[in-house]
């Protein structure tokens, strides 16, 4: 009987593939991560601090600072400058960015951002060595998938988790030294091993700092410390009607089968460590990136009622926190116990 308990059935091995909506994820994180990357080499964005002037789709991006200087052009040609080509272009890619926040919530995040590809590696090391997400989780997640497959635990994995933080970190920080000094430059001293004094001294700084924090702070950077996150999620906040993750609180107690019995299979999954059925104030660090909705719907792929989350938006949405405050005494009984 106890066996019984602890072990959920068996799945089929088609319903051990990722689900579409992650895939596509993926593919678009993999594309973004090779933009970022290879965006310095061919001038499509970046800053040389050689020639004192930035690089933008192939083109010197310069405000004219030195004619401004030298006295070839005016004082209202220089301001000129450094509104139509510095203010209007930061300005409107920021309102871009928190527009698309304000309508769908921290996309950027969740499907694009370099950085959070890493958090979503590290945590599958790490969850595979120690059952945890994170060295900061007081709690092992059940040992499943949500299509009910054994999920692999070896604590040998252990001996991955610090060398590929590592390597991220040098990967980041040469990235990174690229947006600001020559590539070609910067590839070639490093594999010649001619890179000056403050390249490597950058490279050796940038490579610990972001090491620590890959495997120590990875997510609470993304929660407190990264202000693009934190500008969409006060945009996405202020917008009630904004796409949020639905919870049919009415079907409470059909949470009560997920993973056997033992767990939440959206509160196992979700990378930045939130309780999915929760109300959006709770919320405020969801990267869409929809690995509860996921779940859910792998776990009820055979319930009659369908899943239990899923993305509304809209009056939707409005209605959805309307049933948390009506059936929630506070909300951090919202999160819908079992």
């Amino acid at each position: 009987m106890a066996e019984a308990m602890a072990t959920p059935p068996a799945a089929p091995t088609a319903m051990r593939n990722k689900p579409a909506l992650q895939r596509y994820r993926l593919l678009a994180q993999m594309a973004f991560f090779t933009l970022f990357t290879v965006t310095p080499v061919f001038d499509l964005f970046r800053y040389d601090l050689t020639e004192n002037h930035a690089y933008f789709l192939g083109h010197v991006w310069d405000l004219g600072m030195d004619d401004f200087i030298a006295g070839r052009i005016g004082s209202l040609q220089a301001a000129g400058n450094i509104v139509l080509f510095l203010f209007l272009p930061v300005l409107g890619t920021l309102a871009f960015i928190v527009g698309v926040a304000w309508k769908w919530g921290r996309l950027y995040c969740g499907w694009l951002c370099p950085h959070f590809s890493v958090v979503e590696t590290i945590n599958r090391l790490m969850l595979m060595a120690s059952g945890k997400h994170s060295v900061w989780d007081k709690k092992e997640t059940p040992p499943w998938e949500p299509d009910g497959s054994p999920a692999p635990r070896d604590k040998r994995t252990w001996l991955a988790v610090v060398p590929t933080a590592v390597a991220f970190a040098f990967a980041w920080a040469l990235v990174g030294l690229t947006y600001l000094m020559p590539p070609f430059q910067v590839y070639h001293g490093l594999f010649t091993f001619s890179l000056s004094k403050y390249e490597v001294i950058f490279l050796a700084a940038a490579t610990t700092v972001l090491s620590l924090e890959f495997l120590f702070a990875r997510h609470l950077f993304c929660r407190y410390a990264c202000a693009i996150g934190l500008f969409q999620s006060f945009a996405w906040m202020g917008n009630k009607g904004a796409m949020v993750v639905g919870f049919e609180r009415e079907r409470l107690t059909d949470c009560a089968t997920c993973l056997g019995g033992n767990g939440s299979a959206c509160d196992a999954v979700c990378p930045m460590r939130l309780k999915p059925r929760n109300v959006k104030r709770w919320m405020f660090a969801c990267t869409q990136c929809g690995q509860c909705v996921s779940a859910c719907g792998t776990v009820n792929r055979n319930n009659p009622g369908g899943q239990l989350l899923r993305w509304v938006g809209g009056d939707e949405a409005r209605r959805n926190e309307a049933r948390f405050s009506a059936l929630s005494r506070t909300d951090e009984d919202a999160g819908g116990r079992a």
